[in-house]
């Protein structure tokens, strides 16, 4: 019996381990969590919040996106389309990326509501959607550059 209980604390032992590294692979593993010494609810904090917290449904469309605003070529588009309308050719040679791989991300950009299209006699240019557009994006590269 003894022998058992050993077993499965080294077995607990061992995940703890496992997840550690793969912490700190990602860079998470340097910050120290710090957890209260007592647990105690304070419900004036919590009513404050609920009375404001998102619906799962806002919840799910901020989450989508931030995870579109989560690669670099979609950052560097938006980036380009904050001081100019710019066609797809002109992004592409910006950012010296293929027409089809910006026409794949513009897309993508569209498809969130972050980049509208205008058509100008034979050519389409791309613009952010709306000044909330580039206010979330200075919001992120001042946090950024805050460090």
């Amino acid at each position: 019996m003894p022998q058992r209980r050993k077993n499965a604390r080294e077995r607990k032992t061992k995940r703890k381990r496992n997840v550690s590294r793969s912490n700190k692979a990602h860079g998470i593993g340097m910050v120290a969590t710090e957890i209260c010494e007592e647990f105690l609810l304070h419900p004036r904090n919590l009513a404050h919040v609920r009375k404001r917290r998102l619906s799962s449904e806002d919840a799910r469309h901020l989450a989508e996106l931030f995870k579109i605003l989560g690669d670099p070529t979609r950052v560097r588009i938006l980036q380009a389309l904050l001081w100019k309308k710019l066609c797809v050719c002109d992004i592409s040679a910006l950012l010296e990326i293929s027409v089809s791989a910006v026409s794949h991300q513009l897309r993508l950009l569209r498809s969130a509501r972050l980049v509208r299209s205008e058509r100008r006699g034979k050519y389409i240019f791309y613009a952010l959607d709306d000044s909330h557009v580039a206010t979330l994006f200075e919001e992120g590269r001042r946090h950024v550059e805050h460090g």
